[in-house]
């Protein structure tokens, strides 16, 4: 695509989204400009943002150019199209993180904080944490909708003090929607843990959205906390149950909960998995077979370096395999054997076959 095409693309996405910010603007303040992320709707000219983001280097050269615009949808527009350009190639995430800290340093419009805060989430850059957190006392609601999204993206594993903080504070949000997000991103996407983490998932179990309890109870049962017991058995005896009920059983993988879990349909994976982890002799069942696998890798190749092990905050086991130097691989034991056929042996011949040099 030439550097015209991408223009021309560029400015046709302004028009619409012109339409849809003084749409807003005209709606006497009770429709925010930004409330309407970009979609699938050509409305908004999304769908040319992501044509023109094809073209990689191209779209983050007229981009960058665009960001000193006086035209407040001009900047909107070209902070979307750095994002939509990131999303696609990771060779260009650097210097698209680079270009949007360095704008929200100067910036003021809500308009184009809310595009920042998209666009820095789709760059997974650490660096873009400081302006997120600073975008995050925004009084438009929209715009702390963005961050709770974006910052979970931006955070180190471990997640960094800040990280952990600006979720905490987004989780007592009074935009439901800006707290459902915060506590999805605190509670599942994160690893962060501690007693601020544990006491600020365990307030969102008492929300007032069906949706925020529910995730406030996954957190909490993620991190094994003791308190998620009671509450997720009294959410399995409701009459309506959050499928993120069933992921936090499966979390807890206690046996009390098999009784209130048989009486759900097994067939719905998430049932399916809630009823595995809970069930005492379907895990022994699954961890011999991770040994019989491991066994079966170590009799075909004893030089390659074989671990089963299973992560903090995860379900199931994995399997890594190296030499040590080049040769490498990680699976999900679960999914491994699936492919299988719950045959230990031939998962073993899958791992040997995908660690072999063709």
């Amino acid at each position: 695509m030439t550097s015209h095409e991408v223009a021309e693309l560029f400015d046709q996405a302004v028009q619409r989204l012109r339409g849809v910010v003084e749409s807003g603007d005209s709606d006497d303040g009770a429709t925010p400009a930004c409330a309407a992320p970009p979609s699938g709707d050509s409305d908004d000219g999304s769908d040319l943002i992501r044509r023109a983001a094809d073209s990689g280097a191209e779209a983050v050269g007229l981009a960058v150019g665009k960001l000193s615009d006086p035209d407040r949808v001009v900047r909107a527009a070209a902070c979307d199209l750095l994002g939509a350009t990131s999303s696609l190639h990771m060779d260009v995430r650097e210097e698209v993180a680079t270009a949007l800290i360095r704008l929200a340093a100067h910036e003021s419009d809500p308009e184009v904080h809310w595009s920042i805060a998209r666009a820095l989430g789709d760059t997974f850059d650490a660096r873009a944490l400081p302006t997120l957190v600073a975008l995050a006392g925004s009084p438009d609601s929209d715009v702390r909708f963005q961050v709770a999204v974006a910052v979970p993206a931006v955070l180190d594993d471990p997640p960094v003090a800040a990280g952990e903080a600006v979720l905490i504070d987004l989780c007592t949000d009074s935009d439901p929607q800006v707290r459902e997000w915060a506590t999805f991103g605190l509670g599942f996407v994160s690893t962060a843990d501690g007693g601020a983490v544990r006491q600020a998932l365990w307030d969102r179990t008492q929300d007032t959205r069906p949706a925020v309890r529910a995730e406030g109870a996954r957190g909490l049962a993620r991190r094994r906390d003791p308190r998620a017991l009671p509450l997720v058995r009294d959410l399995l005896a409701q009459d309506e149950v959050h499928t993120l009920t069933f992921r936090a059983a499966a979390y807890l993988g206690d046996p009390s909960l098999l009784p209130l879990l048989d009486g759900f349909d097994p067939g719905v994976d998430a049932v399916a998995e809630a009823l595995r982890e809970c069930d005492p002799l379907l895990r022994a069942q699954r961890d011999e077979s991770a040994w019989l696998l491991l066994e079966a890798v170590h009799r075909q190749r004893p030089d390659l370096e074989i671990t089963v092990f299973g992560a903090r905050c995860d379900l199931g086991l994995y399997l890594d395999v190296t030499d040590g130097a080049d040769l490498s691989g990680h699976w999900w034991v679960d999914g491994l054997l699936r492919r299988a056929g719950n045959d230990p042996e031939r998962a073993a011949d899958l791992v040997i076959a995908d660690v072999t040099p063709a």
